[in-house]
């Protein structure tokens, strides 16, 4: 395992790049395959063993001290909020105050990490906003996760891992045959936790069944297993989907099942990442470039929506404007799609250092001060 002195874990950074840069090429391109969704897992998934390791050893610290479950909690809920808030009420308050239609519309919802919710109940997209679903699932995660890991005795925590997993599936069955748009099962947070389960579970094996873990994720050909199970139910979808009357593209398949085996492979490959990939993929996930845009991925995935969306951004937009003006200049451009997604990307980039540089990384140092 390459990691810091601090025990970050260095592959995970080129993680995050793959996970952010799935859904850029789902959003910026016309790709069939569900990308986006593949990197939310993954995400997904990413958090829910980050998340579980942190507060499976803050509990083998704290139990037994007085007061112990207070200092718990509220380590936990300092460091999330530290690193979490500042960077996205901020954008919220910018992109009020320069009048984003779709941020004062929804400003109680977004304040409140309730997008997901909003999207549920009135079963329809939110605009430029939309995105921060996926932000409000983990958020929603957070207010419960931390008593789940301190009070389920330890023994019993895997088992309570695969029933909160199995009925995330189960209630996406009950959403799809009770007639709920697709949209219901996707953004539900209930329904999401699936992938957080599988995360959980890599975390107690990292932790306190090290050698299962070993023998478990140092078997390489076990993420591409996974990666070709995904595939397979993709393909078994797109099929369904061709010869059901009318064309249904999420059907029962795709609900019940991408995300679970979506949430397998990614839990091969971030147990892969743990133990460390060696050769090519240690090359890539351990790249400059890999590292440093997996370190500013929350920012990437934060902005991206806003600094160009195609169904939302207008004719006054900054990105737009860009592009408008160099297709009258280099009118070849506008036929060339490559040129479109590197310079949003490079744009989104841009945004998201100049976040990370400016305002998250020193914010950041202060949960070592305040979490102690």
């Amino acid at each position: 395992m390459h990691a810091t002195t601090k025990g970050h874990i260095i592959q995970l950074d080129g993680i995050r790049f793959i996970a952010v840069a799935l859904v850029l090429l789902a959003h910026l391109t016309d790709t069939s395959y569900p990308l986006g969704e593949l990197g939310v897992t993954m995400f997904f998934v990413l958090s829910g063993f980050l998340i579980s390791r942190i507060l499976m050893q803050s509990r083998e610290k704290l139990k037994s001290e007085p007061g112990g479950f207070g200092k718990y909690l509220r380590k936990f809920l300092i460091r999330r909020t530290i690193r979490i808030f500042p960077v996205y009420y901020l954008s919220i308050l910018i992109l009020y105050i320069v009048g984003e239609p779709s941020v004062r519309q929804f400003l109680p919802w977004l304040l409140l990490y309730g997008t997901n919710i909003y999207m549920a109940l009135h079963e329809t997209w939110m605009g430029s906003v939309d995105h921060l679903w996926s932000l409000a699932v983990e958020e929603q995660v957070y207010l419960f996760f931390p008593f789940l890991i301190f009070f389920v005795p330890k023994k019993n925590l895997v088992s309570v891992l695969v029933v909160m997993g199995i009925l995330a599936v189960l209630l996406r069955l009950f959403f799809y045959l009770s007639g709920k748009n697709w949209m219901v099962s996707y953004v539900s947070m209930p329904a999401c936790l699936d992938s957080f389960a599988f995360g959980g579970i890599m975390a107690w094996l990292q932790l306190y069944r090290k050698e299962t873990f070993e023998k478990l994720f140092s078997k390489r050909w076990s993420a591409l297993l996974g990666l070709l199970a995904w595939l397979s139910v993709y393909y078994w979808s797109h099929y369904i989907e061709l010869n059901y009357v009318p064309a249904n593209k999420y059907n029962m398949v795709k609900i019940l099942l991408d995300r679970f085996i979506a949430s397998a492979f990614c839990f091969f490959l971030i147990g892969n990442a743990v133990i460390g990939y060696t050769g090519v993929m240690a090359g890539f996930l351990e790249n400059r470039v890999s590292v440093y845009l997996g370190k500013i991925s929350y920012g990437i995935y934060l902005y991206h929506n806003f600094v160009f969306n195609s169904y939302h951004s207008g004719p006054n937009h900054p990105v737009v404007r860009f592009f408008n003006k160099m297709y009258r200049l280099f009118p070849g451009l506008h036929e060339f799609p490559p040129f479109h997604f590197v310079v949003v990307c490079m744009f989104t980039v841009i945004v998201a250092a100049i976040s990370w540089h400016f305002f998250e990384k020193p914010i950041n140092t202060l949960k070592d001060r305040y979490a102690k």
